[in-house]
């Protein structure tokens, strides 16, 4: 390891019982300040920090612990904001210059759920251009010289260190499971529509905002949280389900999703993959695949072309605000959106309209299945994270899950050449209580 010590996760849902006693919010605030200035100098997660406020908010959120009031399952939960989602208090830069020192006047409807529920905002953390593909510097603790992932890079890393308990990220393509995975936290990402996402650019089709978390539980109760009070995007109702971690549950049938990517599986990754099937084999879970269930040869077969196909509707759908931003500074956007925005240009309606078609496609091969098996298991990369900040890693594992709208997360209970991989459980639409039920009886098999 590079730095002085491991990187540690810091579980918050499970020290609230303490807060009316001796613990407190503040003294957990006051752990992650001293993990900030340990390890954020190396790191760079963050963008923006705002330790006053964040100080007098785990102050507020004491007292209410005391007086027996909690304001929910979160209240006091030291966490940060993806760069990508506007705070009235810190800049929203999004990963682009054209953007430094902006500052929104009101919060995203996430980060409005978030303070209603009294967690403590510290900080804003570092994002890809855009979401996108730029990377902006954040180094993963496990091994400073390789990539967290992107596009939540700095969420991930802060809440890798124990400098956050939980942080808001987004997924259009793999930007929470893989980032989770390859920094060895807990990542969740919704089906489309799940979290609101106003106050948010990023709003592409499959685009998603999730949470990550010290543990499972973390992540789920952040994002019911803020669903409780500002809900899903227009038009669909958000996740539901207990406020608290749903009670495990085996799964009878798991499906293993085998993407376009797995003959680039890196043998440790699949050494270490094929003992946790093993184990949930021993555990009775029937495990199925393309071999064995057409259904799942049909899911196979219709995501093959996922990367591509993304990326295609992806650039079409950031047609605007690309072209103003072309138009009036290029100079501004990095050589892979210039890039996008030319492949956006030479696009037609109908190129659009026929990924669509490839895309619902894919879906109700993907609806099918769900007669078959309760979910599905995959890996989250083809190995540990590249070496390199050039690049945030290959994102072919994880992209057939937001091509298809499942919800999915990443467990850290898998690894390769000695470093975090995640193990990435998808679930079917709108069942996020149902995926984190079984999530959380795999990864107590897992982690035994």
């Amino acid at each position: 390891m590079p730095d002085a010590i491991t990187p540690k996760r810091r579980p918050f849902a499970a020290r609230t019982a303490s807060f009316a006693a001796t613990d407190s919010p503040r003294a957990v605030l006051e752990e992650c300040l001293a993990d900030i200035d340990h390890w954020e100098p190396s790191t760079g997660a963050f963008t923006a920090l705002g330790i006053a406020a964040a100080r007098a908010a785990a102050d507020a959120s004491s007292a209410r612990w005391r007086a027996g009031k909690p304001l929910s399952l979160i209240d006091g939960m030291p966490v940060g904001v993806k760069d990508m989602i506007d705070s009235k208090d810190l800049p929203t830069q999004m990963g682009s210059p054209l953007f430094e020192g902006h500052q929104p006047r009101f919060d995203a409807a996430s980060v409005q759920g978030l303070r209603e529920a009294g967690a403590v905002i510290v900080g804003k953390t570092v994002t890809t251009e855009f979401a996108s593909t730029q990377p902006r510097g954040t180094r993963n603790p496990w091994d400073l010289a390789r990539t967290p992932g992107g596009s939540s890079s700095g969420s991930a890393a802060a809440v890798a260190t124990g400098m956050l308990c939980g942080a808001l990220g987004t997924q259009v393509v793999g930007s929470i499971l893989r980032p989770a995975g390859y920094c060895g936290v807990y990542g969740f990402k919704p089906s489309p529509g799940g979290i609101n996402r106003g106050g948010s650019l990023d709003y592409l089709s499959q685009s998603v905002t999730g949470t990550m978390g010290a543990t499972l539980a973390d992540a789920w109760i952040m994002a019911r949280a803020i669903t409780a009070r500002v809900g899903g995007d227009p038009g669909s109702p958000g996740i539901m389900g207990p406020l608290g971690l749903p009670p495990a549950q085996r799964p009878a049938r798991l499906a293993i999703l085998r993407t376009a990517g797995w003959p680039g599986l890196h043998p440790s990754a699949e050494a270490s993959f094929e003992a946790a099937l093993e184990a949930l084999r021993g555990a009775e879970v029937e495990t199925l695949t393309a071999e064995t269930c057409p259904a799942l040869a049909a899911v196979e077969e219709a995501t093959v072309e996922a990367r591509r196909n993304t990326l295609g509707i992806n650039a079409w759908e950031w047609l605007w605000p690309l072209n103003g931003f072309h138009r009036d500074n290029a100079a501004g956007l990095s050589p892979s959106a210039i890039e996008r925005h030319a492949r956006a240009a030479a696009m037609s309606q109908q190129d659009y309209a026929d990924l669509l078609a490839h895309r619902a496609a894919a879906r109700a091969c993907f609806a099918r299945l769900r007669a078959e098996c309760d979910g599905l298991i995959s890996v989250t990369a083809a190995g540990a994270a590249p070496v390199g900040l050039e690049s945030t890693g290959d994102p072919i594992f994880v992209v057939p899950g937001s091509y298809l709208g499942a919800c999915g997360v990443s467990l850290p209970v898998l690894q390769a050449e000695g470093l975090p991989l995640g193990l990435q459980v998808l679930g079917f639409p709108g069942a996020e209580a149902t995926l984190f039920a079984h999530a959380a009886w795999i990864d107590a098999v897992l982690h035994v």
